[in-house]
């Protein structure tokens, strides 16, 4: 060990960095070699330390080891002296797996024998810094070192870098105070197609029938006639796909998903398919298949086609039967809970003969043998170290589709990747939980040598102050703590939509919270921002008043009808009509009998103006009930153009509709209602008391008298509401939607 530790500090690594290599035996042993062949070309000379660089970086990543005295060549004659021409030089022998290589061509591909002279730097960067400043972007419009290292793409970064730093303070000198000011986050919105093609570089940076370049794809001797005859099939169309299990319903966090994947096909000029991962008969109802696609139609998405991993059962069966053929796979015995968990035992039966194997996989498929009893496992290791997963397990529950034609039914490890396959998806793009079956998907599809899509990871959005956890919404609604999986105060798709949140919203949100590998958790008022940006310009306005405090105006002429704007800042996008009549009604907040410091509503000292009215009334009576509280008022009116304009306008209603009016906070009382650290008795004694207040008898104006269900309006000065599916001929029933303002406690 001491030696080896030596020979590797001998090309400049540190002492830990070569312990920490030694622990890998297949790096150790490729590294010693590239060293041993540096030593042969150098002769009595050492390795010096930018070529011992190249090399250690060259090892960890080469995966070609045939190629490793090719590179080593390269590296030790200084044609490849950087980093950026390793970089090309890797990615051109993995785009060329064909034994003979062009050596022209591949010299060329990663700048071999390319010199920039600081004359060409300077001369670009300053090209570069016209062409910004005809539209200003950043400070100045000037270009960054990144920009100039791009166009100058064989030339050394630093001095690229300290070239662009020396003209931009050549340019506009120092940086002043306001230049080193932290600059609020602007938050932008559009179409998610479009922030899509605007940082379509995180996904989408390899060509279609590129695959082979991904990390960890496997290239086989088939490799590129499966992917020529796959570019023949599609046309070289991108192919994305969203694979809901339905199970359950839909919540916030398939909205990105849904956003990304029909978002990225249409960005691309491509399709996307709704492919139901119906794989599981036990938990899969209708009512979920079709409250999925519901979610997907009402986000604004229209499938190309609508398939189900059922579609295939019989082709998956026959690709089985090719696995286990293959050497592949085996039937195990190994009981269910012996399989739970990474550290799986063993399973004595791995090098079953391949014919046993498929006798008893056709028993299985027979119904020969009990739930649990066997399984089909596949020979591989995943990428979080678990052996041999499951292919196949038997179940003798109808299938949803299929009724009773099969008791075995395929795993989500087997299915998804050939489905994948099968539809010819380019872009398997899924959340960064399933990059552990990364290698388990590039590996099946390689064994059974058909096309291999690419799968690409990206962090999930997650909300404070929930659950999504299906098993945990199901809770809820068995104990009576929601009504059912669309209760407004759940962040399923279905209760967003009853709750009154508009499509366009959540696709916003979505697009502002963007892609990232990182898992994303956000707060609940941000979603919140989008509802309101989005209703405030779609949301016609109502009067409305929740707890009514009746009021009589002892001096108006004659009833009358005022006309109220629906959007009073573009009053030509409409109006209504409503009474004003002797009897009104107010808010009881918007009265005080004594008048308070900062109070600017109605006292018996200080009048108030009707919105719209062009009134402004003035208390002359206080009547109350038998236990002292105010149950009217008695008020005189005064044209708003004669007298001096009060401090403040308050909603009012006449001749009113009686409604009932729901009104939302969260649900749980702690940020992450899930985690034992704050909440040590589980998320079910996390509940907010006070999550629904129900209003039965607020009144609205007649304007709404004809809305439909999900119809939306902002109640002036009160917040945005929704008509609710539980609203009849008689009465409607609204939903809060937001309040007006953020309001930190309230979502």
């Amino acid at each position: 060990m001491a030696d080896a530790v030596s020979i590797f500090m001998s090309i400049g690594l540190s002492e830990q960095k070569a312990k920490e290599t030694l622990k890998n035996e297949a790096l150790t042993s490729t590294l010693k070699k590239a060293i041993e062949q540096a030593q042969g070309l150098l002769g009595s000379a050492s390795v010096d330390k930018t070529a011992g660089t190249l090399l250690y970086n060259m090892v960890t990543r080469l995966k070609d080891t045939n190629r490793l005295s090719f590179l080593t060549e390269y590296i030790i004659t200084q044609k490849i002296t950087s980093e950026l021409q390793l970089s090309a030089a890797l990615d051109f022998l993995k785009s060329h797996p064909q034994e003979n290589l062009d050596r022209l061509e591949f010299e060329t591909a990663c700048g071999v024998g390319v010199v920039v002279t600081p004359e060409q730097i300077e001369d670009a960067v300053r090209t570069l810094h016209s062409l910004r400043l005809l539209w200003c972007e950043n400070r100045f419009g000037l270009c960054s070192s990144g920009e100039a290292r791009t166009a100058l793409k064989w030339a050394d970064g630093k001095i690229v870098k300290n070239e662009v730093d020396m003209q931009v303070l050549h340019l506009l000198g120092p940086k002043t105070e306001a230049d080193l000011e932290k600059k609020p986050k602007v938050y932008f919105y559009c179409p998610w197609e479009n922030w899509l093609k605007v940082n379509h570089v995180v996904y989408c940076s390899l060509s279609l029938g590129e695959n082979y370049k991904t990390e960890g794809y496997v290239v086989t001797p088939n490799t590129m006639n499966l992917l020529k005859k796959h570019l023949e099939e599609t046309g070289g169309q991108v192919r994305t796909r969203f694979p809901p299990e339905p199970n359950g319903i839909l919540h916030i966090g398939h909205a990105k998903a849904i956003n990304f994947n029909f978002g990225f096909a249409k960005a691309n000029n491509g399709i996307c398919f709704l492919r139901y991962d119906d794989t599981n008969p036990e938990k899969e109802e209708e009512k979920y298949f079709t409250a999925i696609r519901e979610m997907v139609e009402w986000l604004g998405y229209k499938p190309y086609a609508v398939t189900h991993a059922s579609d295939n059962f019989q082709l998956l069966y026959d690709l089985a039967v090719d696995l286990i053929r293959r050497g592949h796979a085996y039937v195990c015995h190994q009981r269910g809970e012996e399989l739970k968990g990474h550290n799986v035992p063993p399973s004595p039966w791995r090098e079953r003969p391949v014919e046993e194997s498929l006798i008893l996989f056709d028993r299985m498929r027979k119904g020969m043998f009990a739930e649990g009893e066997v399984t089909l496992r596949m020979k591989m290791v995943m990428e979080d170290g678990k052996m041999d997963p499951v292919a196949y397990r038997i179940k003798y529950t109808p299938h949803h589709r299929t009724g009773d034609t099969w008791c075995i039914y395929p795993t989500y490890d087997y299915t998804h990747c050939l489905c994948d396959s099968i539809e010819n998806i380019t872009h398997s793009l899924c959340t960064k939980e399933f990059q552990s079956r990364r290698s388990s998907y590039f590996w099946l599809c390689n064994a059974l040598d058909v096309y291999c899509p690419v799968q690409w990871e990206y962090g999930r959005l997650n909300l404070t102050y929930t659950v999504v956890s299906k098993r945990k919404i199901i809770k809820l609604v068995e104990t009576g703590i929601v009504r059912d999986w669309d209760d407004p105060r759940l962040f399923t798709l279905t209760a967003l939509r009853r709750r009154g949140f508009p499509p366009q919203a959540i696709n916003n949100f979505c697009a502002r919270v963007g892609v990232t590998v990182a898992q994303t958790t956000m707060e609940p008022h941000l979603l919140e921002a989008c509802v309101r940006e989005v209703l405030n310009d779609t949301a016609p306005r109502a009067m409305a008043v929740l707890e009514p405090l009746k009021v009589t105006i002892t001096n108006l002429p004659t009833n009358k009808e005022v006309r109220v704007p629906d959007f009073p800042a573009n009053e030509a996008k409409g109006s209504h009509v409503v009474p004003f009549s002797k009897t009104i009604f107010i808010e009881k907040s918007d009265f005080r009998e004594v008048m308070e410091k900062g109070y600017k509503r109605l006292t018996p000292d200080q009048p108030v103006g009707l919105r719209h009215a062009g009134y402004v009334i003035s208390v002359q009576r206080v009547i109350k009930d038998g236990c002292g509280n105010v149950c009217e008022l008695e008020v005189t009116c005064a044209s708003s153009d004669s007298v001096e304009k009060p401090k403040a306008f308050i909603q009012w209603v006449s001749d009113p509709l009686q409604c009932e009016v729901r009104l939302y906070e969260r649900l749980f009382l702690h940020k992450n209602p899930e985690d034992p650290a704050e909440v040590p008795a589980g998320f079910l004694t996390d509940i907010n008391p006070y999550s629904l207040t129900v209003i039965e008898s607020a009144l609205v104006d007649r304007s709404v008298g004809k809305s439909k269900v999900f119809d939306k309006f902002q109640f002036e000065r009160v917040g945005y509401f929704s008509v609710d599916p539980d609203s009849t001929s008689e009465k409607l029933v609204f939903n809060r939607t937001v309040t007006l303002k953020e309001d930190p406690g309230k979502i």
